[in-house]
């Protein structure tokens, strides 16, 4: 699945996150525009790598601002028996999202 946004969609995401103009244009190119990561890296002289961590940036800050109704995005370090319980509670609340799609 390539990740694609649309503009309402990426300001959105870049609504108060940290990251300069480069990295902006970067991801706007690649989100919106459809336009390869490669194709960057080579008009910039940048790394792919480098291109591909501002894409992840702003990706990253749209899934976190695109959580559903009631929903909250959680990290813990837990015991294994733990872990394995959310695990499953995740899991849960990920098929019950989709069935109402």
């Amino acid at each position: 699945m390539k990740k694609r946004l649309t503009e309402p969609e990426f300001h959105e995401a870049i609504k108060g996150l940290d990251v300069g103009s480069q990295t902006l244009e970067i991801a706007r190119g690649v989100l919106i525009d459809g336009k390869p990561q490669k194709e960057f890296a080579a008009s910039m002289g940048l790394s792919t790598g480098a291109i591909s961590q501002a894409v992840k940036r702003v990706w990253a800050a749209h899934e976190e601002s695109n959580l559903p109704e009631g929903y909250v995005r959680v990290s813990a370090i837990l015991p294994e028996h733990r872990a394995f319980i959310v695990k499953k509670w995740a899991e849960d609340a990920r098929k019950k999202r989709q069935h109402k799609k």
